[in-house]
């Protein structure tokens, strides 16, 4: 069961990068942010209220919101500041990059998680994993030779710089929540994790963006940023609850969140009518045949 939510959540994330390419274009990056994080709290808002004031309304659902203390809400803050930063960093690079380039890019990021969990909790890889490992490495590497074919030089490019760092962090974040669903509902932890990250974003607006927005890139309203919240949220929860079943484990589950790459590539190609699509395929496989490398690496290691 907890596979197949992992399947839907990768469909979901798919759509969610594409509205997010389509809303970030010619557009200002930090209110549309800032915005996705206004919607999405505004989804969980009703749940935290509701099993606050009325708990037997949805005690025995999927949606109750248990009472958490301050033992909790710290563990949830550090989550909100891990997530926002890597959005962060992945909103600019989005702006700026090719879907067809940044979507193999953060498909890699199972191998980040694996490699964090070596390092960080010595795990040990077996070798369809280091198999796993090398086809990603290998995949980055003919991916920045494609990007040249486009003007865009992997060492010295900001924006793929950005993108890196959002799926190092989006990988630390995932290794987290690991962590966080062995310990906490997970409704607890998605809906507040909104609702800090709207205050932290509210902050950044404030003081980064509101003073300088007459001489950035204006801001503009697109329908679609309503649309980022909510296949973000319906992603988010589906892969939550999944981590909380018994017997699921983080690392499939996040190669296979990955498997949105193939839904913003196919836009990437199909909507957006982006350049060089072949090699860019290729690369693509190379991570999608890495990937089951790392499934296989699971399964019988």
């Amino acid at each position: 069961m907890w596979l197949l939510l992992a399947f839907c959540s990768a469909a979901l994330l798919g759509f969610y990068d594409v509205f997010k390419k389509k809303s970030l274009a010619n557009n200002a990056v930090l209110p549309v942010l800032g915005l996705n994080t206004l919607f999405s709290s505004l989804i969980f808002l009703p749940f935290i209220l509701i099993s606050y004031l009325k708990p037997e309304w949805l005690a025995q659902t999927l949606f109750f919101v248990p009472h958490a203390g301050w033992e909790v809400h710290k563990f949830i803050i550090l989550k909100s500041l891990i997530v926002l930063s890597s959005w962060t960093f992945g909103y600019f690079g989005m702006k700026h990059l090719p879907l067809t380039i940044v979507g193999p890019i953060n498909a890699t990021r199972p191998v980040m998680t694996l490699v964090g969990a070596l390092l960080i909790f010595g795990e040990r890889l077996n070798v369809y994993q280091w198999i796993g490992v090398l086809l990603a490495i290998v995949s980055f590497f003919m991916l920045s030779r494609s990007g040249k074919k486009e003007g865009i030089d992997f060492q010295h490019n900001k924006w793929i710089w950005f993108v890196v760092l959002a799926a190092v962090l989006g990988a630390v974040s995932g290794l987290y929540d690991k962590y966080l669903m062995k310990q906490f509902n997970n409704m607890v932890v998605q809906s507040w994790y909104n609702i800090y990250q709207l205050f932290l974003m509210g902050g950044v607006l404030m003081f980064l963006w509101l003073p300088r927005r007459k001489t950035t890139t204006p801001f503009r309203w697109d329908w679609c940023i309503i649309l980022i919240s909510v296949f973000l949220s319906a992603a988010d929860f589906v892969y939550f609850y999944a981590l909380s079943m018994d017997g699921s484990m983080i690392s499939i589950v996040s190669m296979v969140r990955r498997g949105s790459v193939i839904v913003s590539f196919l836009f990437g190609a199909m909507v957006f009518r982006e350049k060089n699509l072949k090699s860019k395929a290729i690369d693509l496989v190379l991570v999608l045949i890495g990937m089951v490398f790392l499934y296989l690496g699971n399964v019988l290691g």
